[in-house]
């Protein structure tokens, strides 16, 4: 089994503790939002000629988190082109892999949770079997049927 890195590890234990689709939502929101305010607020301070306030701070980490990206405010300096780059990284990136890692967790979760047929085997075996039943019977009738 392949070792896990460290945000892997520190997704596994939230999702331990978040158990339905509508806790990990709330663990995304969290994240996301978290990001955007200390971007925001980072921008203003790294940047406070293009970004005098800190709702300007806020508008353009709204605008790159969520990749809209209009352009009407920039950061100039190296420092804000950095931290640009570092929160469209996390926007696009990060917070992507987080609501993948969370979806196919539930995804396994949900198949592991599969009730079983009444012969104890699982829905997804129990198809495969009647599938394996309709292609004999398609190639006996296919016997029959050739001249």
């Amino acid at each position: 089994m392949a070792r896990q890195t460290k945000l892997e590890r520190w997704i596994d234990r939230q999702l331990r503790r978040n158990q339905s689709p509508r806790q990990a939502a709330v663990v995304i929101a969290v994240v996301t939002t978290s990001i955007t305010l200390i971007a925001g607020l980072l921008m203003t301070v790294i940047d406070h000629h293009n970004f005098p306030s800190l709702g300007s701070g806020l508008w353009w980490a709204v605008q790159t988190v969520t990749t809209v990206g209009y352009g009407d405010h920039v950061p100039a300096t190296v420092g804000g082109q950095l931290l640009a780059a570092l929160v469209m990284l996390l926007g696009i990136g990060f917070i992507t892999v987080i609501t993948a890692a969370i979806t196919s967790s539930f995804i396994s979760r949900s198949r592991l949770e599969q009730p079983l047929t009444t012969d104890g085997m699982s829905v997804a075996e129990h198809l495969n079997r009647i599938d394996q039943q309709l292609e004999r019977i398609e190639a006996a009738l296919g016997k029959l049927q050739a001249p």
